[in-house]
């Protein structure tokens, strides 16, 4: 699971997700997101680890973390390449919260 930035050449619409999930060691994306525009799919144009923004590790025991998404919004299943149409959504099987 990786941090990606988005953005709809359609549209200009740009997002950020935490759910870009990647082949292990790479930044190869298995699972496109949808614009919530024009709802045309995009890979991110940028990959990066999910860190914590007070350290900048992955794991850490930072006491006090700020987080690189805001965990009050919900997962959004009907945008997600991985979880349309299933039953599993991307937040319940696996999360960020596990991660940093």
């Amino acid at each position: 699971q990786k941090y990606g930035y988005f953005h709809c050449k359609e549209c200009k619409t740009r997002w950020e997700s935490a759910y870009v999930w990647c082949i292990s060691g790479t930044n190869k994306v298995y699972f496109k997101q949808l614009c919530r525009k024009c709802q045309k799919a995009f890979n991110p144009y940028r990959v990066e680890a999910i860190q914590c923004q007070t350290c900048s590790k992955t794991r850490c025991s930072c006491p006090q973390k700020k987080r690189h998404i805001d965990l009050r919004r919900p997962h959004r299943q009907e945008l997600c390449g991985r979880c349309k149409d299933k039953r599993l959504s991307c937040d319940s099987t696996y999360s960020f919260k596990y991660i940093v």
